[in-house]
């Protein structure tokens, strides 16, 4: 056995021991870290016999990845559909299930591109930039606007904006009156906002342990304080018909979609699933005030 191989066998050993669910995959991933190179490349050279000494450094990182540091934390990155963020302490990591929520907001602006309109964007809470970022970066012809209250977050997202979007304006401040410049003439609102209730404590050390409260906890009995704000926001920056998509926790979307229709501000809400078929995110258009 090659000493890549030998490297990543026993990795994949102690990470597993260590109750980490992708063990494999992690053990490749930090490897192709040191290498410079991709998981897959690691994975083939590995097989082929390749001996390459990944040397002390790696034992670090998989010491580091036993005690539950977030992979993403470990690598420097995250990916998200096309793109991958920097990220690290004091910044949420974006999830998969996050990417289907970009999903309309893409659409849309697209469609309103396609139209011959600039359509304007707004990402509330936009922690990574994750959302704002893959708006911008699919669809050109947006106008993408994000703001951030944590200056920690903030930060890393302002890296991001750098990389893949110069364009997108991005701000520090609270969502809930950001941008008066905008109300009634932004065409989507999109939002992964702070939304677990406050007795659900994750369970994965890597999310309760290493993500920021101030993005995990949504505030109030059900943890949707947060959320409710956003939709509030949306309601002023809005135009008529304009499209609104927030991120929920799976037992969350019928109170939300409660909250949409209470407030008289929505038409067509409805609910949606991730990729697993959890309950999402829900979408609505603004009704005319």
């Amino acid at each position: 056995m090659s000493a890549l191989a030998a490297a990543l066998r026993e990795a994949t050993r102690r990470l597993a021991e260590a109750g980490v669910p992708s063990a494999r995959h992690d053990a490749e991933a930090l490897a192709a870290h040191l290498l410079g190179t991709d998981r897959a490349s690691v994975a083939l050279a590995a097989a082929r016999g390749d001996d390459v000494d990944l040397g002390p450094a790696y034992g670090d990182l998989v010491d580091e990845r036993a005690r539950r540091v977030p992979l993403q934390h470990l690598v420097g990155t995250a990916p998200f559909r096309d793109l991958v963020l920097d990220v690290g302490p004091g910044v949420f990591v974006p999830r998969p299930e996050t990417e289907v929520v970009a999903q309309p907001a893409v659409d849309e602006a697209a469609a309103l591109v396609a139209a011959g309109r600039r359509p304007v964007v707004v990402d509330l809470c936009t922690g990574s930039g994750a959302l704002a970022v893959a708006v911008a970066a699919e669809v050109p012809g947006a106008e993408v606007h994000a703001v951030e209250l944590s200056a920690q977050a903030h930060a890393w997202a302002a890296r991001n904006v750098a990389r893949w979007a110069p364009a997108v304006d991005l701000r520090l401040g609270d969502a809930a009156d950001a941008f008066p410049d905008l109300n009634g003439l932004t065409d989507v609102v999109v939002s992964n906002p702070p939304y677990v209730p406050p007795g659900a404590v994750p369970v994965d050390p890597e999310v309760r342990d290493h993500d920021p409260e101030v993005a995990l906890y949504g505030g109030g009995p059900d943890g949707l304080a947060v959320p409710r704000l956003v939709v509030t926001a949306a309601a002023r920056l809005l135009r008529p018909g304009g499209l609104l998509v927030v991120e929920h926790a799976d037992v969350q979307q019928p109170a939300l979609l409660a909250v949409l229709a209470a407030s008289g501000a929505w038409r067509d809400g409805t609910g949606h699933p991730d990729l697993t078929g959890r309950p999402r995110y829900v979408t609505a258009r603004r009704t005319t005030p």
